[in-house]
This record gives C-alpha cells, sequence and structure tokens, in this order.
C-alpha cells in the first residue's frame, strides 16, 4: 500500500500549485513562477510514473513464460504453491477430492452475482430465475401456483423486468447454495418465506448475508439441516417481522438454547420451534 507520505505528494496538481503560490514573495516576477510551476509539475508526474503498481512477474513482455502457465491459475496462486511443495500423489482418494473441489470452485463461480441480469430481469424475477434453475421453486404474489423448472431444467417466467411478478416465497431445499449464490437474493420486498432446509453449505456466514440481503418482511424462515450454530442466531435480529423460525433442535446445546431465548426476547412476534414439528420423519 502507499505511504501517507507518497499520498501527499499526489494530491491534485491545482491545490499544490495555489499552496506554492501564496508563499511566494509580492515582487517575484511571472516568468520565475512560470518556470517553478513547470518543474513542480515535472515532479508530480514523474512522482506517479514511479508510484504506479509494478506489472506482475509474467506479464511483462521481457519475461519468459512456460507452456505450463496454460493449467495456472492467478486466483490461486498460494494454493498452487502449497499444492508443488507436496509430494506427488495420484491416488483415487487423493484425485477425487481434487474433482469435488474444483467441481465447487466452479460452481462457486457460476453463482456469483451478474448486475446485468438484475438490471434486466429486476431483483424480483432474478432471484426466481436463479432458484429455479437449479432446482428450487418460487411463488409469487397473488399466484397459488409453485413455479418449479421442468426435468430438462426449462420454466416459463418472463425474460424482463414485470412490475407484476412480486416473491412470495423461496423454496431451496437440498440445493448446492454457496455463500457466493445468496447475494443473488437480495432486496426481496414482498418475500414471506424463505427455507434454506437440508443445504449442508449453508453456515453462520451465509446465514448473516440472508440477514443482511433487505427482507423487510420476511416471516418464516427453515434454516433446519443447515450447519449454521448458536452463533449465527445473533444476527437475525435484523429481520424485524420474522415470526416463526425452524431449527434441527432449539435444545440441542445449552449455548443454542440460550441464542434462542436471547433471539425471542428481542423479537417479540418471534416463535422458534424444531425441525420434527414441521418436518415428515426421513
Amino acid at each position: 500500500m502507499l505511504l501517507a507520505g507518497q499520498l501527499r505528494r499526489l494530491q491534485p496538481t491545482a491545490v499544490v500549485l495555489r499552496r506554492f503560490a501564496a508563499t511566494l514573495p509580492n515582487n517575484t516576477s511571472e516568468a520565475e513562477v512560470s518556470a517553478t510551476v513547470k518543474r513542480i509539475r515535472e515532479e508530480l508526474s514523474q512522482d506517479k510514473q514511479q508510484l504506479r503498481w509494478r506489472t506482475p512477474i509474467g506479464d511483462r513482455p521481457q519475461d519468459w513464460n512456460s507452456k505450463l502457465k496454460l493449467f495456472s491459475n492467478s486466483e490461486q496462486t498460494s494454493d498452487f504453491i502449497v499444492m508443488m511443495q507436496r509430494p506427488i500423489d495420484l491416488s483415487p482418494k487423493t484425485v477425487k477430492q481434487w474433482w469435488h473441489k474444483r467441481q465447487e470452485t466452479i460452481e462457486r463461480h457460476m453463482q456469483q452475482f451478474i448486475p446485468e441480469r438484475h438490471k434486466i430481469l429486476g431483483p424480483e424475477l432474478a432471484a426466481a430465475h436463479f432458484i429455479l434453475y437449479r432446482g428450487g421453486a418460487a411463488k409469487f404474489l397473488n399466484d397459488p401456483k409453485w413455479h418449479r423448472a421442468s426435468a430438462e431444467g426449462e420454466f416459463s417466467l418472463p425474460n424482463k423486468y414485470d412490475t407484476s411478478f412480486k416473491l412470495e416465497a423461496l423454496r431451496c431445499d437440498n440445493m448446492q447454495l454457496y455463500y457466493e449464490g445468496l447475494e443473488n437474493l437480495r432486496c426481496l420486498e414482498h418475500l414471506k418465506f424463505l427455507s434454506l432446509h437440508n443445504i449442508k453449505t449453508i453456515d453462520d456466514w451465509c446465514l448473516d448475508r440472508v440477514s443482511g440481503s433487505e427482507f423487510p418482511r420476511l416471516e418464516v424462515l427453515d434454516i433446519s439441516g443447515t450447519n449454521i450454530t448458536y452463533n449465527g442466531l445473533a444476527c437475525l435480529y435484523r429481520l424485524s417481522q420474522l415470526k416463526l423460525l425452524i431449527l434441527d433442535d432449539p435444545k440441542q446445546s445449552l449455548e443454542m438454547e440460550l441464542s434462542a431465548a436471547m433471539l425471542e426476547a428481542a423479537l417479540p412476534a418471534l416463535k422458534i420451534v424444531a425441525a420434527n414439528t414441521i418436518h415428515s420423519t426421513e
């Protein structure tokens, strides 16, 4: 990072020149001022050139690149270094672990937030498209039908913004949903029901993102079958309209029971129930 002294040297030229002009005596000639101003501008230009971020090694024209660069990943340099320091292991177990991790990385990338999609569809339809494409279900206001994708992955929803489609409920049960994908579920002003049942990738960090995603009317939240602990319950105070929270077992530990009691105290209308009272035994 740039030092504070270096940042001060990069102040706008006009500001520097005004401060310099104020320090000049009244009898200074215009030619002297012009020469000094020119010198200051040159110094500032040189400083900017020196403080530019250097070109990464391997991207400069004079650098030598190996053919193996085709397989490199600039976003995971540290992981690559760690892998190269380990002995080569081509056992079926190791190869399988590598394959699963690779698939997870791809899926996380595919679930990233796409601003263009939200600009075209709006937050309501964008969230519905995202969930239905991955096997979930969505229900809209004043529409009793639950929308789901067909076996071929097709569903009938508008492909551009439509004010008549207001998302009221989302079922994400048993989906492969990551932290990156939750950013696609935000600003849903009419959402009242959200089920994240049996999603093993949902943890405390994911719940924090859900609670801060602007669901002002959310009343029912199902987080049973996830990896959420008692630490994650504290963030749910943001959901002021929450009335029903479904957990695996609110009394599974003293910490969970205490966290649930504190949350119910913060939200007087909230009732926390165990999953076995809602879901049938599997």
